[in-house]
């Protein structure tokens, strides 16, 4: 069973859909005993991380993500709470990754928000198997993960982010492979064999 996390921050529907296609089962709650007991977790999310982490601290939920030893998977806004801090309403978020998330900075020549499909590179993860550097998908954000240690793929948009981060059992894309066709159903795929 996959938990995927209800915590107010939209984009159920895309990742249920995404979900259904590949024949999954999953619940999306904000329980923390159910969470704590699904095989998968994802934690999808649009909008606005300080929010986002107002959200989870209402729902008493900063420290069941923490505490999960399970695969757990952080879309956009999801990936970007499981940082160090966002810049996005000076938030504190929950430390899992080992890097902070920036604001594009208004000097860049590219469009922000990066909106559209863009290609991701570095690839080194079994979240990423059977994908080619160069793979397209797609992203709507202003806010970027710097580059860590934690770093498993990146992308360049007026300059280098991490596409993607994985610490431990902990995963997360700064695109949204829900709505990233082929590429995107293989990444879910491999997260649903982790």
């Amino acid at each position: 069973m996959i938990a995927i996390i209800d915590y107010k921050m939209g984009n159920l529907r895309s990742v249920e859909n995404a979900l259904h296609r590949l024949g999954a089962n999953f619940v999306v709650t904000a329980d923390p005993a159910v969470i704590r007991k699904a095989d998968r977790v994802l934690l999808p999310g649009v909008g606005n991380a300080a929010e986002a982490m107002n959200n989870l601290r209402e729902a008493r939920l900063v420290e069941v993500i923490n505490d999960l030893r399970r695969p757990v998977l952080g879309i956009c806004v999801g990936m970007q709470v499981m940082c160090q801090h966002s810049e996005e309403g000076d938030a504190e978020c929950l430390g899992i990754f080992d890097t902070k998330v920036r604001r594009f900075p208004h000097s860049l020549t590219e469009k922000v928000p990066h909106m559209g499909w863009n290609s991701i590179h570095n690839l080194d993860s079994k979240l990423l198997r059977n994908l080619q550097g160069g793979a397209h998908v797609y992203y709507v954000h202003s806010y970027y993960p710097e580059l860590c240690q934690d770093t498993i793929a990146t992308t360049h948009h007026g300059l280098m982010f991490s596409a993607a981060l994985k610490y431990e059992n902990f995963y997360g894309t700064q695109f949204h492979p829900e709505k990233s066709g082929d590429v995107g159903e293989q990444i879910l795929k491999n997260f649903l064999t982790l």
